[in-house]
């Protein structure tokens, strides 16, 4: 193997036999046998898999849900074994893939602390050391004493995150880690990743935000039903990726409204009145707020938030001095903004905005599609130029 190549992978497939139904006695059992009945069935997860990852590369493996990436995650890592093919690891690896692997839940924060750092490699001497830092970057000083049974997935998230870049590693794995804490911790990752990123560190992250995948890794896979479909530069294997998801929800039907029933009603639609959930870059969205004609109401207001839940746009007919007079009114945006999820949150209104009549602060979802003409990063794209003085 080329000495510039951290993991080598050739020609992968992964297996697994799935149970029809348990054996309810040692009767039942032989029985069974007797009759030369199998009683599980065979899951291909992943199919002939091959590629290699470099050394120094920020390495993105995305795909939908069920497509095999935790999979060839835990087979890199030594968890799985393949049923066919081989990896070639080149180096120490540390992976980060699975909550709660390492710790032990009748133990307190401290103690999981020491004992996940010695199956790290650590010395109880180096992790005394390492202690203050790991606290206060998973920000959990007050709960060190407690339990970790008593802990929130996002607290062991923290936790044993804080804990695993603290590893002097040639390769770190990680899965969905910004999956799982808020959004403070989430920006904490954000930059350990910019650091990983100037240091060259070789990282392989399973991630379904694609805006991190563009962001961060330098190359990228796709798989999808146990198969690599793509490979190569991140904006061809992101784009990929949400064309599939486009498929999906297109196959879907569309909904009215996602969560909190109420008697305001959000629907959203296009500009030819279609319900949908999907559109694209600059495209007109309407959003059509409707009540009950008994119900009285004089102004509205409609709010569009990223899926991290931050304020994309905002406005109401108080601004817009606006009077409503009917049950029922469109408010039309174009959709200036980058690609990804975002949420509707709407509410209706007497003659002050403190005079609420009906709020939904989770209304339904859309997305706009990655658009490969369309440069830059962030939640809006501004028109810009550049000049030489």
């Amino acid at each position: 193997m080329s000495d510039d190549i951290a993991i080598k992978i050739e020609g992968i497939s992964k297996t697994f036999k799935l149970p029809h139904e348990k054996a309810g006695s040692i009767k039942n059992t032989l029985i069974g046998f007797a009759r030369r009945k199998r009683g599980y069935e065979l899951q291909e997860v992943l199919k002939d898999v091959t590629f290699d990852i470099k050394k120094g590369e920020f390495f993105g493996i995305v795909g939908r849900n069920g497509s095999g990436k935790s999979t060839l995650l835990k087979l890199i890592s030594g968890i799985y074994t393949p049923s066919n093919g081989s990896i070639t690891v080149n180096g120490k690896l540390t992976p980060f893939i699975e909550l709660g692997v390492g710790f032990n839940h009748e133990l307190t924060g401290r103690e999981n602390v020491y004992l996940n750092g010695a199956l790290l490699g650590f010395s109880r001497s180096e992790m005394e050391l390492l202690y203050d830092d790991i606290v206060a970057f998973a920000e959990l000083e007050r709960f060190m004493d407690q339990k970790l049974k008593n802990y929130s997935s996002g607290m062991q998230v923290r936790l044993a995150f804080s804990i695993a870049i603290r590893v002097k590693t040639d390769i770190l794995i990680l899965d969905e880690v910004l999956a799982v804490g808020d959004e403070s911790f989430q920006r904490k990752c954000l930059d350990v990743f910019e650091e990983y990123k100037r240091n060259k560190k070789t990282i392989v992250l399973v991630t379904h935000d694609m805006a991190t995948v563009r962001r961060f890794c330098t190359k990228a896979v796709l798989i999808h039903d146990g198969k690599l479909i793509s490979e190569g530069k991140t904006e061809e294997v992101t784009e990929g990726y949400t064309k599939l998801n486009q498929e999906s929800i297109d196959n879907q039907v569309p909904q009215i409204q996602d969560h909190e029933p109420s008697d305001l009603v959000i629907a959203l639609k296009n500009t030819e009145n279609k319900n949908t959930k999907r559109f694209e870059y600059g495209e007109d969205l309407r959003v059509e707020l409707s009540w009950p004609k008994t119900k009285k109401v004089n102004a509205a207001g409609v709010t569009i938030n990223t899926s991290m839940g931050e304020c994309a746009y905002a406005t109401n007919t108080f601004i817009d001095k606006q009077n409503v007079t009917t049950n029922k009114i469109i408010c039309s945006f174009k959709l200036n903004l980058g690609a990804g999820k975002y949420y509707i949150m709407a509410g209706t209104f007497l003659d002050r905005p403190e005079s609420q009549v009906d709020f939904v602060t989770h209304g339904p979802s859309f997305f706009i599609n990655q658009e490969s003409r369309i440069k830059g990063e962030g939640i809006t794209r501004l028109d810009h130029e550049w000049r030489q003085s």
